[in-house]
């Protein structure tokens, strides 16, 4: 499965912020849109960094709670790994795992379109293999 089809699913709404805006409205933007990660974008509009709940545990544990004036520009993560449509799940699972993230910014043509999330990736594969085994117990069962 590529994960254009797992976006065509899920839809392209990507929670986006500014990095000059401060860690407590990252949080409140994060707690109202309900998801783990937002993507930091530049004065253009291109992916410039994500922010997700765990940079925000990361810099609170080490400045407490005057971290929550900081910008998220100085918490979030810069070296952003992303996935393109025409990727396969697998393939974007096994990266997920090596760089230890749990969310990318999906990219197509130097545009941001999606992001997908590990829970995402995983609902789709279970989908898949649960799938699977219905047509071999249809098969089975049908010989």
């Amino acid at each position: 499965m590529l994960i254009a089809h797992v976006l065509r699913d899920k839809g392209g709404t990507v929670f986006t912020l500014m990095a000059d805006v401060t860690l407590e409205t990252a949080c409140a933007e994060l707690h109202a849109k309900k998801v783990g990660a937002l993507v930091v974008l530049d004065a253009e509009g291109n992916v410039y960094g994500v922010l997700s709940e765990r940079d925000l545990v990361r810099e609170v544990a080490r400045r407490g709670v005057s971290a929550l004036t900081q910008t998220v520009g100085d918490a979030m993560t810069r070296a952003v790994i992303t996935a393109s449509p025409q990727e396969t799940l697998d393939e974007c699972l096994g990266r997920m795992t090596d760089r230890r993230v749990r969310h990318l910014p999906v990219i197509e043509n130097g545009r941001l379109i999606g992001i997908i999330s590990i829970g995402d990736l995983v609902k789709h594969r279970i989908a898949s293999v649960e799938a699977e085994a219905a047509a071999m117990q249809a098969y089975i069962s049908a010989n």
